[in-house]
């Protein structure tokens, strides 16, 4: 008769034993600051159905767990305030809590190396770091994370800190200066969260519906890849191919005989004391013959290569097996059964490197083919190599790529943070897509559509930093993937009542890629962010080109925006091209400013275009009175 009692009481300490405790989502930990004037969305997870009771600023309120395990409540919106405590409390007395939250205003900062750049490689770090303790900013860092699909966690948990000398050095300094900016100016609470990742392109940040729209095409493989990544390498290995087909006579995958091949060391080909290598960058082919057995081709296999610097395209007997970016982590692809053969197999491998280190980086082991036996085929003994063209451009990406991937980051890093009330968002980021920017400007609206969708707010304040100048100076009119999104980046700021460009054009280092003056950046991006967030009436973004009208036989330049006048400093303004129909046809032109307006002197040939700066790193010298510059521009001549 004891027995069923003692059985009733153990399976009800087993039920409340795996009941999931009561936790508050990230985005709200400790030392979090939330939105001010927006309904306050307090969430986190619980066991399925369990009621919690919620309590925030004095106010109490019951919620229940959906079936999903996420619990959410919506408070009415507050002023800027605080500190205060945020508590869930489960059943039996389980709790999670948060304490010294801030009410006030939150900036998500994103974009590539520019915006990631942290404080401590900014100018002037001693000075900053002196002064950068301040317990009403705070700051959050998300980690660099991918996934196929729309997390709904992040998978390492961020934490919110207070700015301080310990916390500032590593945070984006374009983000942490205008953060401070705005902390001088509203007087209120900020918190900044800095989601960067360098050397990626926007297209990896869309929203899964703003991929769609974006590349059909792309998405579908990415769809295709969630399902048999086997199958989609081989897919896109097609188009990898008919991208080199159509500028090389050679198939390597295929008949890797038509190359010439010589010794190939491991280890990145920089360090191999071969002068040709010393400073390379550029594309380089990979072979390797290797003899397998019977027992061996009969099992499952898989390809190891290690870490690669910083792209390959990957075969075995002419089959495409993988495709990965990254600098560093070890490529492993599996074999899909049928690829290997008894006898001689060869796996060829594309390697690219556009700037520091390049090739395998070793040591010998990491290259092999491994097999379910437990055995392996070193490469190593056999590996060759061959030197592609130096004109051959730059290969295609697939939709799985880390860093050219289509939403992979998007989907790691920002859809983690769910529908968090924002004030703003600041994005610079362009660089990697410079060499693919015919549509910059549809992705970039694409971008803005998606996350304004997700963060609930169609009228978000999105700013955009325009790229800064880098390369070698123009000696004559050139085609520029700089200048054209520099310029998709301009028609976006002027064609969303909501956006602003931020210029940057003249802040950068033509030798240096992340120009270290961060700043200046931040004045720009907070100047910016109190026209469109604030009501400050000064331009968010200086002068900005309108139209090119035909005035006899100059074209006379309108512009928006201006503060006073403009200026050409140290004479008259420089950059100016008149263009036809082709590159060819453009040509630089002389100009003068007359207030608001600039006049091209016509020189007697066709004009149906005008650009100015039109380069990768053009010299600037047309400002307005409040010293901001105009950034590159094309406009047609009416």
């Amino acid at each position: 008769m004891l027995a069923r009692p003692a059985l009733i009481l153990a399976a009800l300490l087993a039920s409340t034993s795996a009941l999931a405790a009561p936790a508050i989502d990230p985005m709200l930990g400790d030392h979090a600051v939330i939105q001010r004037g927006k309904p306050i969305l307090l969430r986190g997870t619980a066991t399925a159905g369990e009621r919690l009771q919620v309590a925030f600023a004095g106010v109490t309120r019951s919620v229940a767990a959906g079936r999903d395990g996420r619990w959410r409540l919506a408070l009415p919106a507050m002023p800027a305030g605080g500190p205060y405590t945020l508590t869930a409390t489960g059943r039996g007395g389980a709790s999670a809590t948060s304490s010294d939250l801030l009410v006030g205003d939150v900036w998500l900062c994103s974009g590539q190396s520019n915006m990631e750049l942290p404080v401590s490689r900014a100018l002037n770090l001693d000075t900053e770091l002196a002064n950068a303790d301040d317990p009403q900013l705070r700051l959050l860092h998300v980690a660099k994370k991918t996934s196929l699909d729309p997390a709904s966690a992040f998978a390492d948990v961020p934490q919110w800190r207070a700015a301080n000398r310990d916390s500032v050095p590593s945070f984006s300094a374009a983000c942490y200066f205008m953060g401070r900016d705005l902390r001088k100016s509203e007087k209120v609470p900020m918190g900044l969260i800095d989601a960067t990742w360098g050397g990626t392109a926007i297209r990896s940040w869309l929203d899964p519906e703003g991929a769609r729209r974006a590349s059909r095409e792309d998405a579908q493989l990415l769809d295709l890849y969630r399902r048999d990544p086997a199958a989609a390498n081989r897919q896109f290995g097609t188009t990898w191919e008919r991208w080199w087909n159509a500028r090389q006579p050679s198939q390597p995958w295929a008949q890797p005989d038509t190359l010439a091949w010589k010794p190939m060391k491991v280890g990145y080909w920089e360090k191999w004391g071969d002068p040709f290598f010393a400073n390379f960058d550029g594309i380089v082919w990979a072979r390797s013959d290797v003899e397998v057995t019977a027992a061996q081709a009969s099992q499952a296999a898989t390809l190891s290569l290690g870490v690669i610097d910083e792209i390959d395209q990957s075969w075995v007997n002419g089959v495409p097996v993988g495709n990965s970016f990254g600098w560093d982590y070890e490529r492993s692809y599996r074999l899909p059964a049928g690829t290997l053969h008894a006898g001689r197999n060869t796996v060829v491998v594309n390697l690219l490197d556009s700037s520091g280190y390049g090739g395998f980086a070793g040591p010998e082991t990491k290259l092999g083919l491994h097999f379910a036996d437990g055995s392996t085929v070193p490469l190593a003994p056999s590996l060759r190599y061959s030197v592609a063209p130096s004109d051959v451009g730059t290969p295609p990406r697939p939709p799985w790529d880390t860093a050219a991937g289509l939403s992979l980051i998007y989907d790691g890093m920002i859809a983690p943070m769910g529908a968090e009330p924002l004030r703003g968002i600041a994005w610079y980021q362009g660089e990697t897509d410079a060499g693919m920017a015919e549509g910059y400007g549809d992705r970039l609206t694409a971008l803005a559509s998606g996350w304004r969708r997700q963060f609930g707010d169609p009228a978000l304040p999105f700013l955009v930093v325009g790229l800064p100048g880098w390369g070698p100076p123009p000696v004559a009119p050139v085609a520029s993937g700089w200048a054209m999104v520099r310029d998709a980046q301009r028609r976006f700021g002027t064609g969303d009542p909501h956006a602003a460009l931020v210029p940057a054009i003249d802040i950068g280092d033509r030798l240096e890629l992340h120009p270290p003056q961060k700043q200046e950046v931040g004045h720009r991006l907070a100047r910016a962010a109190r026209t469109l967030a604030y009501g400050a009436t000064a331009p968010a973004s200086g002068p900005q080109a309108g139209a090119a009208q035909r005035s006899g036989n100059d074209v006379v330049v309108s512009f928006t925006g201006v503060s006073g006048a403009l200026h050409g400093w140290s004479g008259p303004p420089v950059g100016f091209e008149l263009c036809g129909d082709s590159q060819a046809s453009c040509r630089f032109a002389a100009a003068r400013v007359e207030g608001a307006t600039v006049r091209v002197l016509g020189d007697g040939q066709p004009a149906t275009r005008v650009r100015f700066a039109w380069a990768d790193a053009p010299v600037v010298n047309l400002h307005d009175d409040s010293t901001l510059p105009v950034s590159s521009f094309e406009l047609p001549v009416r």
